[in-house]
């Protein structure tokens, strides 16, 4: 009778399943059946050294050709009899999750079936565990077209040559040899590749032989690193220069040992020979208890961070032991979570980060994966959450060695990207070739991802749940979502394609559905402007899964770029003009009070701090910091100052008492004015430490305490708001929040013109008692003249209420 090997393989080194049970369209004696029997698999350590659950079944010889399903049930974190298997069936119908074979005949050994939650350690330069004393190594690339693959190992340079140039010829060049996946794979019983150790930071690029037989030289996908910290493409170019001044991107890849940390963080492109430490060693005591991580969205202050932007005074981009010294300064303003801009390997040293080229790779020029792990571990110590900014819609356009017609020059086999269509139909008007047509575009930078493939929704899934298992980080913010669910067209024309927003929407429920299985804590995030309920359901109902998604509205009509239209209040900008005329209080109430709906909010990301367009007259135009924009670029001086302050009190409040998760941009908390561009901002970084003790200090008092109001008060935290009062006029909102044990009422006002002598709010949800002010903008130590209620009680009755309300400011009532 015909035996299958079932294996389920999680491809990460934590135990985290338990009681696994495999279960299949098959009766318990082996037969085809509408009732699927379910039966306990066996834990063992598989090769690449994860735990990965195994069982036999024997199925009956005459149903031989026969189609069956099958999936896995286990406990985890997460709850018992949970589904194992994250990936659905790749039909734009359906998003079942089984896997399925055809029986094949009794070969005498049994026929293997394998499911892997990640492919974390199943492609790159991985460990490959025997009985052997130490684990050897295995280098698997996914190359379907290719007509041959090796590995060939680069010299000092750190980079190989469109000729060869640039290989070490004193090493033995490796075949792969093809598998029926289309993974290539080395001959393990090959005795050179029988120790690790003797590969260990070792550069490397795949010699490939597309399925035209042309060669090629591409780095490998999987890689832990990249080669160089700097700028220079030799563009295929023989390159004898300096390893770090290579752009990382188009480098050598290298062997690491994912399982040793640099014991300091340093070159761990050379430097072996340094201390290392195992990763549960260098793990020890991540937690202070008198500093505990947060672990819901809606508990979080986010700090956005840049890495690159930091390193004032430098002439270099900041790195991440520029982020661990700039952790006190965040411990002090009271922050409890850091956002950092992509940080995978990306295009240049010079830019925001959102031209990943490779996903598991940390950008050299900021530390590399040591330096993060050490800069992860200094946060938790300290209570702050770390989330990572990644970048799925798109990769590096310079992306010619790495993800760019991998294996096969054909556009319909360009297995990183999206074709449709025959490339030998498009045509442009005049009658020249437009093959590039049948790509797909999503109003990103480059084509769109080929999120049909399986593979290549497994790298991006594999490479997060990297950064999760071995990195320790604690969240992720998805750059736009919405590329991949709604706004891909044909390039050719701009025709929709339904079809492709069908398959990113399935990419996007497996990445969550695959990290809340790993960590049912995770906190995951969409920067995502379609306004879609499902984004933030779960996967189970349908949705997404994203826990909370970016609420551009939100900052547009409180801010507004230079984009933004009138169907925007940009309050802040028009305040900023100096008048007293009505403000769009109600556009902005609206968006306000949609923050209850798992919502990030921000009054400053780094999209908007210096963007540019053009009008419609062709003038270009910028986008700028708050504090710029609250008075118009005028000069910051004197009472200007104050005015900007208080109007930046104004938008850092109601993001800060809003119901959705407060986020702001590195800097705002000191009044940080220059223009925060992708290219220049190293020409424009901010003395942030300096600031804090000169121009910044009140406005860093303010931060302070706003944040800590809102961290120490669960009535702040939660989803629940009600705005009860607009004024457009006066320029006044008034709105409560309140959980189960408190209830606190805002009036926030723009007016040039403080309303000394109390203003009436009326509302029937106000009724009647007492409310005492706890916070208020307009306090001395943030600039202010102490307009307000002086601390005490003030009673509502009948449902209304007389609150003092300083000028471009706001107040903070909760109810005794």
């Amino acid at each position: 009778m015909p035996t299958i090997q079932f294996t389920y393989c999680t491809g990460l080194r934590r135990e985290i399943f338990a009681n696994v049970r495999l279960t299949g369209n098959w009766d318990g004696n082996g037969r085809y059946s509408e009732q699927w029997t379910t039966i306990p698999m066996q834990q063992a350590i598989g090769e690449d050294g994860c735990p990965c659950f195994t069982t036999t079944v024997e199925l009956d010889d005459s149903q031989v050709g026969w189609l069956f399903r099958w999936g896995v049930i286990l406990d985890s974190s997460a709850g018992a009899d949970r589904w194992g298997i994250a990936t659905e069936i790749n039909d734009s119908n359906s998003s079942d999750r089984y896997r399925s074979f055809t029986l094949q005949p009794d070969s005498g050994k049994p026929q293997p079936e394998s499911y892997y939650l990640t492919h974390s350690r199943l492609l790159g330069a991985q460990k490959y565990y025997n009985d052997a004393p130490q684990p050897a190594i295995q280098f698997a690339v996914w190359s379907p077209n290719a007509q041959n693959v090796e590995v060939v190992f680069g010299g000092t340079s750190g980079y190989i040559g469109d000729d060869g140039s640039g290989i070490d010829s004193s090493r033995s060049t490796l075949a792969l040899s093809r598998q029926n996946n289309g993974i290539w794979l080395t001959n393990i019983a090959n005795s050179a590749l029988a120790n690790f150790s003797n590969f260990d930071h070792l550069p490397y690029m795949y010699r490939i032989t597309k399925q035209s037989g042309r060669v090629e030289y591409k780095t490998d996908l999987y890689s832990r690193c990249q080669i160089g910290q700097g700028n220079i493409n030799p563009n295929g170019a023989a390159y004898t220069g300096d390893y770090r001044e290579l752009d990382g991107s188009v480098s050598c890849s290298v062997v690491v040992d994912p399982d040793r940390v640099l014991m300091q963080p340093g070159d761990s492109i050379t430097s072996s020979s340094q201390e290392f430490t195992s990763e549960a060693e260098f793990w020890q005591n991540e937690f202070n208890p008198n500093r505990p991580l947060p672990r819901r969205v809606e508990d979080l202050v986010i700090y956005e961070l840049h890495v690159g932007a930091l390193g004032y005074g430098t002439n270099r981009p900041g790195n991440f032991a520029d982020a661990i010294q700039l952790l006190p300064y965040l411990v002090d303003l009271g922050v409890n979570a850091v956002e950092l801009l992509p940080m995978s390997e990306f295009r240049d040293e010079q830019n925001w980060g959102y031209e990943t080229s490779h996903y598991f790779a940390l950008e050299y020029s900021a530390g590399g994966r040591d330096q993060l792990k050490h800069f992860v571990r200094e946060c938790h110590r300290n209570g702050i959450a770390v989330i990572m900014d990644v970048v799925y819609n798109h990769y590096s356009p310079d992306a010619g060695r790495a993800q760019w017609a991998y294996d096969s020059d054909v556009p319909e086999q360009n297995i990183y990207y999206w074709y449709e269509g025959n490339s030998s139909n498009y045509f442009y008007s005049d009658g020249r070739h437009f093959p590039e047509g049948g790509y797909v575009d999503n109003m990103s930078t480059g084509f769109s991802p080929r999120f049909h493939e399986e593979m290549v929704r497994k790298m991006f899934i594999s490479s997060a749940a990297t950064l999760l298992e071995e990195f320790h980080v604690d969240g992720f913010r998805v750059d736009q979502t919405t590329s991949m669910h709604s706004y891909n067209v044909l390039h050719a024309d701009g025709r929709p394609l339904g079809n492709v927003n069908v398959f990113g929407a399935k990419f996007l429920r497996e990445w969550c559905r695959t990290l809340k299985l790993i960590r049912p804590d995770v906190m995951l995030m969409a920067e995502d402007h379609s306004d879609w309920d499902r984004v933030t359901e779960s996967t189970e109902n349908g949705g997404l899964g994203f826990d909370a998604a970016w609420y551009s509205s939100f900052y547009h009509n409180l801010v507004g770029d230079a984009s933004a239209g009138r169907e925007y209040a940009k309050l802040i900008p028009t305040a900023g003009y100096g008048d007293n005329d009505p403000l769009a209080m109600d556009y902005f109430a609206g968006a306000l009070a949609a923050s209850g709906s798992h919502k990030v909010v921000y009054h400053e990301s780094h999209d908007e701090a210096g963007n540019s367009y053009y009008d419609e007259g062709g003038h270009r135009v910028e986008s700028r910091r708050t504090i710029v924009a609250a008075v118009n670029s005028a000069p910051l001086i004197g009472d200007t100052r104050r005015f900007a302050e208080a109007r930046c009190h104004f938008a850092c409040g109601v993001t800060m008492l809003s119901a959705g998760t407060p986020m702001f941009l590195m800097g705002e908390e000191i009044g940080a004015q220059k223009a925060y561009r992708y290219r220049d901002f190293m020409n424009n970084r901010e003395d942030l430490l300096g600031e804090r003790q000169t121009n910044g200090q009140r406005l860093f008092r303010f931060y302070q305490d706003i944040i800590r109001l809102r961290l120490n008060n669960s009535g702040l935290r939660s989803h629940n708001i009600d705005i009860i009062h607009v004024h457009n006029a006066n320029r006044v909102i008034a709105f409560r929040r309140w959980d189960n044990s408190q209830e606190f009422l805002i009036a926030a006002s723009l007016n040039n013109n403080p309303f000394g002598s109390g203003y009436a709010i009326e509302s029937s949800r106000l009724g009647n008692g007492s409310w005492r002010e706890v916070f208020n903008s307009d306090a001395e130590p943030y600039g202010g003249n102490s307009v307000g209620n002086l601390g005490g009680s003030i009673g509502s009755s009948t449902g209304w209420i007389h609150v003092v309300i300083p000028a471009n400011g706001f107040v903070v009532l909760q109810r005794i």
